[in-house]
């Protein structure tokens, strides 16, 4: 496993974090599967709350009992109000629940930059709590884990509060790399979710493995693989549910280099083109909403372009299974009335009539 230090806090961490989102439901299997982590290396534990009902705090509480030393241990804290009072008793619930007496890295849950404002930087709000328990010892460092705009996030990085930031990134998705860079030059540690896209780039894909020229095992090693390529990731958070996974997932992080300079350019420059051509397609401004059948339109779409632009075609079937019968494609009568408010002028009862034939 290969490790480096966690912005500027001086805590060692493993560049692969165990996302402990989507442990298995029974605790036994759930257990097994952190402790062989832990045995290969994984130092770094990420849960929540909310997670699996509350389970996955249990669960990771239960797994790192006789090993505390040795893990690295996140969670997070939902801003439901601005009562520091409040933000203090969540934090002792999740102390109760894992069965510990501090946590390492302990974020605002989901925050943006207007929750900061209203609700997490008032008097005797969460942000004093936080100082508080901080004191206390009860957490070793504040972070914040963050879902809003890039620009928001450097706003957040700039109050000084926060010593980590967990966001969003990916192949597929790269908004948040300028910001993250932001959050490293200034000192901060950086971890990611979403590595594999959330399931997307679980799915196989031969056009995302080719990407790679040296060569790739399935479409998460590539995802991976790319995420632990950019210099200002710390760690990469992967929701492991089965040994199997964790071990696959070792390997990679495992690996010294993961990208070449040029591998990652080239990378970068064909998904930027791929960009483009999926805007060729729908750039999602969804002006031809609200449909008479009530189909959504860009969704549609959106899942025909993982098929058509990135072929991660199980994913967008799966995907197009779960959508409610009247937002599927095969819900048009081919009214047309989507099509004049369209600016791109797009073919789009065409569109979803290949939508219905590629992935009903």
């Amino acid at each position: 496993m290969q490790y480096r230090e966690f912005g500027s806090t001086g805590v060692k961490v493993s560049r692969l974090g165990f996302g402990a989102m989507r442990l298995p439901r029974n605790e036994k299997k759930a257990v097994e599967v952190l402790r062989r982590a832990i045995e290969l290396g994984v130092n770094y534990i990420d849960t929540a709350p909310g997670y699996l009902d509350g389970d996955s705090e249990k669960f990771v509480g239960r797994a790192i009992r006789d090993c505390r030393d040795k893990v690295i241990l996140a969670t997070k804290n939902p801003i439901k109000d601005a009562s520091g009072e409040n933000w203090l008793r969540r934090l002792d619930a999740s102390l109760k629940r894992m069965g510990v007496d501090y946590i390492d890295f302990y974020h605002m849950w989901s925050i943006s930059w207007q929750v900061y404002r209203e609700k997490i930087d008032q008097p005797r709000g969460p942000l004093w709590a936080a100082e508080k328990a901080l004191k206390d010892g009860l957490i070793k460092y504040l972070c914040f884990s963050f879902h809003d705009k890039p620009e928001n996030m450097i706003k957040i990085i700039d109050t000084g509060h926060f010593s980590t930031v967990l966001c969003q990134y990916n192949l597929l998705d790269r908004a948040n790399e300028e910001a993250m860079a932001y959050a490293k030059a200034k000192g901060l540690g950086v971890a990611v979710m979403g590595p594999v896209g959330g399931g997307r780039l679980a799915q196989s894909s031969q056009e995302i493995a080719k990407l790679i020229p040296s060569g790739v095992q399935s479409t998460p090693e590539a995802a991976l693989r790319f995420v632990l390529s950019n210099p200002n990731v710390d760690i990469a958070l992967s929701g492991m549910s089965t040994i199997e996974m964790v071990e696959e997932n070792v390997k990679v992080a495992a690996g010294e280099v993961h990208l070449t300079a040029q591998e990652r350019e080239q990378i970068i420059q064909i998904t930027e083109r791929n960009k483009k051509l999926l805007e060729l397609y729908c750039t999602g401004c969804k002006y031809c909403l609200p449909c008479p059948r009530e189909v959504n339109i860009p969704r549609n779409f959106e899942l025909l372009n993982y098929h058509r632009v990135w072929g991660l075609t199980d994913y967008a079937r799966e995907q197009y299974k779960g959508l409610a019968d009247h937002e599927k494609a095969s819900n048009c009568i081919s009214c047309h009335q989507c099509e004049s408010k369209c600016p791109q002028r797009l073919p789009i009862a065409k569109k979803l009539a290949e939508a219905v034939q590629v992935l009903g």
